[in-house]
């Protein structure tokens, strides 16, 4: 429960939206996930997820809350996404990540890649980059969760955002990822996709490759989900069960394709015999955490051609990000207070940790290299009652991007030193403008 917005509050809007969404966060508690529309979402078509079995299973997957974010914050934050991607078009970059990057990045197809992950935490000065992901899953379970809200207060109700064809827009991606890559006719459409990932079936986002599957074939594009190892090239075509593929969503980790159970998928992908969508060069343009490094130095942007205004907007946008080197081991570990140290090939959180937390034994692995080590920057929080007790979650914000546009803003709410779904009351939440010009608020 929460009152209208104290006085001092309301006068921060339209002024200071930034504040007011801070306020909602901590002072809004109200549910708004309407179960049987998300049930609805999720089991529509072949009904091939339950969402009973979905919350038995996955209970922490969604959070029954919103997050609201201002206006001003996901302006700055698509600004900051467009001026990266400036960065990322010039030769001087590509060439210099492209040196440390596997030599299978080198390889250069045309398909741009579907759902790039621009993480951020809200810090004291706005939007944080602290991550980009090559990968990012959930994009079609956020937007099920989206059409599901529904407004549990009347200032929220001047929140709720329009309809959109989410579904729609995602379907047109891969097509358009297929156009790119083939320069197909229309005679030539996409006709079979598989969605790939080690063991599908015992991944936490499983439900969401079945979710793909059911909008892929709901558009007339067959398709199968499948393990790397059901995949075979013969020099000339792809195929999974016996069926040429035309396009593979890719959702392994394996960023370069170096395991040798991904060797039919890297000698079609090498061999342009199939579109590979996000694809290892798009890993290491974006996604390597050592690239934050060299969008953070101010003096080699302006080498290279970038103009004030980005390398500015980069600067303050991305917190403090160095490699870690043996030479310097002693001086992180004397600092180590001050860095979240993450592998700079990782993906999500997975061996990533808080300098303050951090052992010998586990610095001494980091010491060895392979490591960045990113200024800490403390997440945003969001204030939810979680049976009747109120509780601070974490917060963090992911933008789904494709060629540069903005699809889908989410938050990930948790509690811990990194981002789980393994928190009650946590997981995936739909985000919430406030506008900059509306001076209304309140909710109960």
């Amino acid at each position: 429960m929460a009152a209208p917005l104290p006085p001092a509050v309301a006068e921060l809007m339209p002024a200071d939206c930034a504040a007011a969404a801070e306020w909602l966060n901590r002072g809004c508690a109200c549910i708004s996930v309407d179960h049987p529309s998300l049930k609805r979402a999720l089991e529509e078509g072949q009904g091939s997820v339950s969402h009973a079995e979905l919350l038995a299973t996955r209970p922490h997957l969604f959070s029954d809350s919103v997050v609201f974010v201002s206006e001003a914050h996901l302006l700055r934050m698509a600004q900051t996404i467009a001026a990266l991607e400036r960065v990322l078009r010039l030769p001087a970059y590509r060439e210099r990540v492209l040196a440390y990057a596997p030599a299978i990045a080198r390889h250069s197809p045309a398909a741009a890649g579907v759902f790039l992950g621009y993480d951020f935490h809200l810090g004291p000065d706005g939007p944080q980059l602290i991550e980009v992901n090559s990968n990012a899953g959930g994009a079609l379970l956020n937007a099920r969760l989206l059409r599901a809200q529904r407004a549990c207060c009347a200032p929220v109700a001047k929140m709720m955002p329009a309809p959109r064809p989410l579904e729609a827009a995602f379907v047109k991606m891969f097509r358009e990822e297929w156009r790119l890559a083939r320069g197909k006719s229309p005679e030539q459409p996409l006709t079979r996709v598989a969605i790939v990932d080690t063991r599908p079936r015992e991944q936490y986002l499983a439900p969401e490759f079945e979710l793909f599957r059911e909008l892929f074939e709901a558009h007339g594009i067959a398709t199968v989900v499948a393990d790397p190892e059901e995949l075979s090239f013969d020099g000339e075509r792809l195929a999974c069960r016996g069926a040429t593929v035309d396009l593979v969503y890719n959702r392994l980790t394996d960023f370069a394709l170096a395991e040798a159970q991904h060797a039919a998928l890297r000698a079609a992908y090498l061999a342009d015999a199939v579109v590979l969508t996000p694809h290892p060069q798009m890993h290491a343009l974006y996604a390597d955490k050592r690239n934050l490094a060299l969008l953070g130095d101010e003096q080699w942007l302006a080498q290279i051609g970038v103009g004030e205004h980005d390398r500015r907007l980069l600067a303050s946008s991305i917190p403090r990000t160095e490699e870690v080197l043996p030479a310097a081991a002693e001086a992180f570990w004397n600092s180590r207070k001050q860095w979240f140290f993450k592998p700079a090939a990782g993906f999500g959180s997975k061996a990533a940790y808080r300098g303050d937390k951090i052992t010998r034994r586990v610095f001494a692995e980091i010491a060895r290299g392979g490591y960045v080590a990113q200024a800490l920057v403390a997440p945003s929080e969001r204030h939810l009652l979680v049976d009747g007790v109120g509780q601070d979650f974490k917060l963090d914000l992911r933008n789904y991007v494709y060629r540069g546009e903005v699809q889908l803003l989410s938050a990930r709410l948790y509690r811990g030193q990194t981002t789980n779904f393994r928190t009650r009351g946590g997981g995936f939440a739909a985000v919430l403008p406030v506008s900059c010009q509306d001076s209304s608020g309140g909710c109960r």
